[in-house]
């Protein structure tokens, strides 16, 4: 049965599977056989409940039987084959009259096997004649006695076995087959129904406008056309086999002869399959162009998203690149500009590739015929545009800076060349130029010079602007004319200076005409004075030059002196012309350290947090990333953010660059920070130095140093700024910035100074106590100590003497350290020293004894009134003074602070007594005044040591009283409480006076030695041992009245020189050995005014020289021995306050040590 027969029929068709209940009772069925003409045979086998049928079941299945066979077969009509051989003659008239009543196809022949038994053989004769027109059928009814006589209406063939014949039927194997057969056909009509319904939801889909989506509809499709294939795949299997069921017979049996129904079932299901091949094939082209949209929609959401992502990095690139407008102001800033854009296009290359491949892809999509070419073709425009554009005005900037690159050498070119101009016409004597020779020989030099203006010199002004006028602004222009106005000045310069030049060779050679001695025929400037250093650019030569020729009133030097007149201009142009290249330099470096910490921080640090770096980082090294790197985030941040832009608006003004650092101090601090940290930073460095992390960090950075080279960035840079200030207060010490620059050279010294400590001060191991509670680290340094215990053994005594210990000493402002330093093994940090703790001493118990007899570099420290001295021997003099300066201050401090309990009492007694200065001013006032003073006498006070009658105040007249003979005992206390050199003054300025201990930093390679701040003269300005009866002596008293450790006092008297004292020129005030002098009284600064008796000239001496001279000889007016010895001049705040308060207002000898 066709599939057309199956599937489109009127009514509701039966199937086998809807009445199997009913085909299994087998009161019907169709056999398979055909009459003659082929008419279908339907077999009423005996059924003796034939009667008890329902009528529904009945009908269902004789019209699911004649529905079986094809519409042509079951047109010719229908045989009917009824066995009631079994039966009586009622049931057969009642079959008859049911199967005549109920047929629902047509009938050619009703044949009906009559009884067999005699009675009812005999009836059904009789009673069909009578019964006849009773059937009411329009085909014939024969009855039949017998099989063989059937046999003679249907070939025995075409009957089943129980009817005679030999036609093979199973009717469960029928029935099982029938059932299969019209299932394959539904699920062929369903798998067909789907599957257009499936085409039609394709082919009604919206294509979606995002990736994500797309990319899940195709993914959904995808799985139900899988899906469908693997339905249709399974209804192919089961046709299969339902075909090879029907003829497998004939496989197994060559031979053997389907029947007609057989051959119906077979041609049914082969169309069957042949359907179902159909319609897969076609769905799977279907399939094939909608998977072909999707994929192409998917492909175009991709170009459409990655447009946009390439799109936002081009504006991006665009708008740094708009960033671009600044052509630089000088020839370094255009190059920095150029190479920044360099570097950016460079980084940009990426973004440009991208857009480029994007724009190739989306061709690719128009060649191979995409649905939306309308949509791309704009796009694959706009990025090709954007590219070409990137290019083009990438370049055009490129070729601007170029210009400005030039620009800018022709600018500094003419700026060195007017500079070397300047430099060569303030370096041409005076006095050479008047001989001929001289004259000539100078023309020459400028002549020469000249000639190499052609490929230096700016030509003309007009052609450059044009040439250049696309880059030229505002402040461009005005460089170039002040760059073209110096050199015109320059020239003019020249000019004027060959000019006289070349009268002064030309009257060289007229002939000498006699004219009267002069007695002054040229006076020489003072600059070449032996006691001045000559400078021919200075202020000095230009005035002394104008005093010549307005003595000599010649008319050549008058032409020379116009040559020469703007010497002071010329001199300060130089002058700024290097302070300018100071600040290019400082700006230019902090620059490049700006972007060399970034470069580290982006490069490194931020790697480490880099989930795709991690695999390369070791479980060692994790979580360590502030160890390695210190706070070198904080100052980048400080350089970037703040410092480098406060400098860079000091580019015009060099000379005021030192308020900038002194605005910032405060911040380089943090430097101390990451200085301490270095150690643990470089140990790890060497720990991990190998890793490929780091290797692969410099790979990517194209570094050809390492990371340690760069973490000793911040270092080196902390060091470079006082070079870079000491340049620029040497070319500023006129300017109105110069206490500024020189205040921030201190303070830059001072942060050294104290990073250089703290570095010393953490390798401390072995103190039990906290450092930081001891105070501020003051000082640092190692010393050869002598120990002498008095209370111990004398032999113990004379050997500490003769073996000194290696110390390092840390002064604290509560106590002194004693370490031993260790040289460790290693490497880097690693070899570093360390100091192991031996004893310290508390400020509050100690003494110094400054001068210690036969070494000018030997102190002592003793503690608990000398029971334990200790002999310390500095490396120099000079590190001795510092040392000593620095405990000085702490003891006074500490001396000033117990005194200040009693200070009300102090001024109740002393209010009746003349006082040298105001003693209601402010420490910090006095120190103030003081230290101006000190700084106006500075130049003198430096270099002189003994003052002549010339230059020595005028000499109190006898039976006046001064204050420093009537009331020095009185008014000693208030100088040290209102003194000038008060150690606790809170100045601001008294910073600027500390020493760096040790100029070599600790365990920092690459940092520069730092220098003293002042000179150890200098800290001493205002403590001389003559104004501060509590410095030192000239060495310790071996024996003596008490046996006390005495040191001489100066007081007014008589003494006895003991070594010479002829320093000075011969007409400076001179004393010899031998020579008796009187020390008259005490003047300020430390000086005494001496007379010597045995020449009769007086003057000014220093205490301190005075100490030298006069040794251990003793005044008639002096102490004695006894009293000296309480009077020593050794320092200590061992006593207790109230000794010193008590003393406070009569001696320093009640003063206990």
């Amino acid at each position: 049965m066709c599939s057309d027969e199956i599937m489109h029929q009127d009514i509701i068709p039966l199937y086998a599977a809807d009445i199997q209940d009913q085909l299994k009772k087998q009161f019907a069925y169709l056999s398979g056989g055909r009459g003659g003409d082929g008419c279908p045979v339907i077999t009423f086998p005996d059924y003796p409940a034939f009667s008890e049928i329902p009528e529904k079941e009945f009908q269902n299945v004789l019209t699911y039987l004649t529905s079986i066979p094809s519409l042509r077969d079951a047109g010719i009509g229908f045989i009917l084959v009824i066995d009631r051989r079994q039966d009586k003659w009622t049931s057969v008239k009642a079959s008859i009259l049911r199967i005549a009543a109920s047929f629902p196809g047509n009938l050619q022949l009703v044949l009906v096997l009559r009884p067999t038994g005699f009675f009812h053989r005999a009836l059904s004769d009789i009673a069909f004649k009578f019964n006849k027109d009773e059937f009411k059928m329009k085909v014939p009814i024969i009855m039949l006695g017998s099989v063989s006589e059937l046999q003679g209406y249907i070939d025995k063939t075409q009957l089943t076995e129980d009817l005679g014949g030999t036609l093979d039927y199973c009717h469960h194997r029928w029935l099982s087959r029938r059932t299969a057969i019209e299932g394959f056909a539904q699920k062929v009509k369903q798998t067909a129904q789907i599957l257009q319904s499936f085409g039609t939801e394709l082919a009604e889909t919206e294509l979606p406008n995002d990736v994500q989506s797309t990319s899940s509809l195709l993914a959904t499709h995808t799985e139900k056309k899988d899906k469908m294939k693997e339905d249709i795949r399974l209804a192919v299997e089961q046709g299969d086999n339902i075909l090879g069921s029907i003829t497998k017979p004939v496989t197994e049996n060559p031979e053997y002869k389907l029947n007609q129904d057989q051959l119906d079932n077979q041609t049914t299901v082969e169309r069957l399959l042949a359907q179902l091949h159909e319609t897969e094939t076609a769905f799977d082209e279907f399939w094939i162009k909608h998977q072909q949209k999707l994929e192409q929609c998917l492909r175009l959401r991709n170009f459409e998203q990655n447009f946009r992502e390439v799109k936002v990095a081009l504006d991006i690139v665009f708008e740094r690149l708009s960033a671009f407008t600044d052509v630089g102001n000088s020839f370094s800033h255009a190059e920095h500009i150029l190479k920044d854009l360099a570097s950016f296009e460079e980084k940009s290359c990426e973004t440009i590739a991208k857009a480029r491949m994007l724009a190739s892809e989306g061709d690719a999509f128009i060649q191979s015929s995409h649905y939306a070419v309308d949509s791309i073709i704009p796009k694959c425009s706009e990025l090709l545009h954007l590219c070409d554009a990137f290019t083009t005005e990438t370049e055009r900037r490129r070729n601007l800076l170029n210009k400005s690159l030039e620009l800018h050498g022709l600018l500094e070119k003419s700026m060195k060349w007017c500079d070397e101009g300047i430099y060569l016409l303030a370096s041409q004597p005076v006095d050479k130029c008047q001989s001929q020779d001289g004259a000539e020989s100078a023309l020459q030099e400028i002549e020469k010079f000249l000639d190499t203006g052609a490929g230096n010199k700016i030509k003309e002004l007009n052609k450059l602007y044009r040439e250049y006028a696309h880059i030229l602004n505002e402040d461009l222009k005005e460089h170039v004319q002040k760059v073209f106005q110096k050199q015109e000045s320059m020239e003019e310069m020249f000019q004027k200076r060959q000019v006289s030049l070349k009268k002064l060779a030309a009257k060289q050679t007229r002939p000498v005409q006699p004219v009267a001695p002069r007695p002054e025929a040229f006076i020489k400037s003072p600059c070449t004075s032996p006691g001045l250093q000559r400078e021919f650019v200075s202020n000095s030569e230009s005035s002394a030059l104008r005093r010549v020729n307005y003595r000599r009133g010649k008319s050549e030097m008058t032409e020379l002196h116009q040559s020469r007149g703007g010497s002071t201009m010329d001199d300060e142009e130089n002058l700024a012309v290097l302070r300018q290249h100071v600040i290019n330099e400082l700006i230019e470096t902090e620059r490049a350290y700006v972007e060399e910490l970034l470069c580290v921080l982006e490069g490194y640090a931020a790697e480490m947090d880099n989930p795709l770096m991690a695999h390369l980082i070791s479980p060692e090294l994790q979580n360590k990333k502030d160890i390695l790197f210190g706070n070198m985030e904080e100052i980048y941040h400080f350089h970037n953010r703040i410092f480098l832009r406060e400098l860079e608006n000091y580019v015009e003004y060099p000379e005021l660059v030192g308020r900038c650092f002194l605005e910032q101090m405060e911040d380089f601090q943090i430097y101390e920070k990451y200085c301490q940290n270095k150690p643990r930073s470089e140990s790890l460095w060497r720990q991990f130095s190998d890793s490929a992390f780091f290797q692969e960090c410099q790979r990517k950075l194209d570094h050809k140093l390492s990371l340690d080279s760069y973490l000793l960035k911040p270092v080196q840079r902390i060091t470079k700024y006082q070079l870079l200030l000491k340049e620029m207060l040497k070319y500023s010490k006129n300017c109105e910035g110069a206490e500024d620059l020189q205040e921030a050279l201190t303070s830059i010294l001072g942060i050294l100074k104290a990073v250089n400590d703290s570095m010393h001060q953490i390798a401390i191991t072995g103190y039990d106590g906290n450092l930081n509670e001891l105070g501020k680290l003051l000082m640092q340094g190692s010393f050869n100590v002598w120990t002498d215990h008095k209370k111990g053994h004398s032999k113990v005594k004379d050997l500490a003497r003769f073996k000194p210990m290696q110390r390092h000493l840390f002064l604290h402002e509560k106590a002194v350290l004693f370490c031993k330093k260790r040289e460790e093994n290693g490497e880097g940090y690693e070899k570093a020293p360390s100091y192991s703790y031996k004893h310290s001493l508390n400020m509050a118990a100690v003494g110094i004894t400054e001068n210690v007899k036969g070494d000018a570099k030997k102190f002592e420290i003793w503690y608990n009134a000398r029971e334990e001295v200790y002999i310390i021997q500095a490396p120099t003099p000079e590190v001795k003074a510092t040392w000593v300066n620095e405990i000085r201050k702490v003891l006074t401090s500490q001396l000033q602070a117990c005194r200040e309990a009693s200070q009300h009492r102090t001024l109740e007694q002393t209010q009746s007594l003349p006082l040298p200065g105001s003693s209601c001013s402010s420490p910090s006032r006095n120190h103030i005044r003081n230290t101006r003073k000190m700084e106006e006498k500075k130049a003198d006070l430096t270099s002189l040591e003994v003052y002549g009658t010339a230059v020595a105040p005028k000499y109190p007249e006898k039976g006046k009283e001064t204050p420093s003979s009537s009331a020095k005992s009185q008014t000693l206390p208030m100088i040290l409480l209102t003194g000038p050199a008060s150690p606790t003054s809170p100045d601001k300025k008294a910073k600027r006076h500390e020493v760096v201990s040790d100029p070599t930093p600790f365990g920092l390679r690459g940092w520069a030695k730092t220098s003293h701040s002042l000179d150890a003269s200098e800290e001493n300005d205002g403590w001389s041992s003559a104004e501060d009866p509590l410095n030192s002596s000239d060495a310790e008293e071996e024996g003596g009245g008490g046996g006390g450790g005495g040191e001489m006092k100066l007081t007014p008297g008589k003494y006895t020189v003991v070594t010479d004292y002829e320093k000075g020129v011969s007409e400076e005030f001179t004393v010899k050995s031998g020579d008796l002098v009187q020390l008259i009284h005490e003047g300020e600064d430390g000086l005494w005014y001496v007379k010597n008796l045995s020449t009769g000239k007086e003057g000014w001496i220093p205490a301190n020289n005075l100490l030298m001279l006069i040794g251990n000889s003793k005044s008639a007016q002096s102490l004695s021995s006894s009293e000296s010895g309480t009077a020593s001049s050794t320092l200590s705040t061992s006593s207790s306050c109230s000794d010193s308060c008590n003393a406070s207002s009569t001696s320093f000898s009640d003063i206990k040590g």
